[in-house]
């Protein structure tokens, strides 16, 4: 992964990201995606699913299609400054994703919270041509936003580090739901992979998979947990912080600095673990090396 030095001419664009965890037999897994090779976000990259927020997000019936009104996720997600339809885009975005990118849809029939979802059948009406919304009213289907708690937020700063574009992601994390499989496209994304966060880690160091700084951050958060449900109930007890790395270059080293560092302008810390990444030996890695991601 090569560091970025271009100034991007458009602001940042909404974005929004499932991060999909399960308890498995060693501990708390989570969903990474490998994005094609030839990606120009990230190309090679090990993800969350997730991508752009779409117009069409917005325009949901979301009386008829969401579980919870837009109001209560507005809510939900702490930002004043954008309005409920905004808001609920956010969270359709999210699911929308979800389900293209990995074919896991958070849905359920009509009023049954507890149906069986058949993905399958969700995903040939796709490939029939579709849309995202016609679909879930062919099948009589709401969204279940309930499944998602919002995490954070991170916005690309100006000078990116690995990419020439901008985006301004919520995260969001949620419990992989019962039934249903995760699989990359084989179109966007190439591999797929459920992997314990500190594994992850450990692979990227030993430069087994590619990841962004975003990822590494997150992936150093999740391994403080040992439980899907340790992982919600922290995120519900506290609003989404968000996360604006600053770069800046050091002796021809680039550093990138998060909320609580010395030369980040916000002093409250927004994420355990290191609070600088520098980018040496062709990859991001802490100032004090990798243990750091876990003190």
């Amino acid at each position: 992964m090569q560091t970025n030095f271009e100034t991007p001419a458009k602001p940042p664009r909404a974005a929004a990201t499932v991060v999909m965890l399960r308890d498995g037999p060693d501990g708390l897994d989570v969903f990474l995606l490998q994005r094609h090779g030839l990606s120009d976000v990230l190309g090679g990259a090990y993800v969350f699913p997730g991508g752009k927020v779409d117009l069409a997000d917005a325009d949901l019936d979301m009386d008829a299609r969401l579980d919870q009104a837009p109001a209560v996720l507005h809510a939900a997600l702490g930002e004043s400054d954008i309005d409920t339809t905004t808001a609920a885009g956010l969270y359709v975005a999210a699911l929308r994703e979800a389900f293209e990118e990995c074919g896991v849809l958070f849905a359920q029939s009509g009023q049954d919270a507890h149906g069986t979802v058949d993905a399958a059948t969700a995903q040939a009406l796709l490939r029939e041509g579709r849309a995202f919304d016609e679909m879930l009213q062919a099948m009589g289907l709401r969204l279940q936003t309930r499944a998602l708690v919002p995490w954070s937020r991170w916005i690309t700063p100006v000078v990116s580090s690995v990419m020439n574009k901008r985006f301004d992601t919520r995260f969001f994390v949620a419990a992989m739901p019962a039934g249903q499989t995760a699989l990359h496209d084989n179109r966007e994304t190439t591999g797929s992979v459920w992997v314990r966060p500190r594994v992850a880690l450990e692979q990227y160091r030993d430069r087994m998979i590619d990841l962004a700084p975003p990822q590494i951050m997150s992936l150093a958060h999740l391994a403080r947990h040992a439980t899907v449900q340790s992982v919600l109930d922290a995120a519900r007890n506290r609003p989404p912080p968000v996360i604006q790395p600053e770069p800046f270059d050091q002796e021809g080293v680039r550093v990138l600095c998060y909320p609580g560092d010395a030369r980040h302008p916000v002093r409250e810390r927004a994420l355990p673990g290191p609070s600088r990444l520098l980018y040496r030996n062709q990859r991001f890695e802490p100032v004090g090396g990798f243990d750091a991601l876990f003190d």
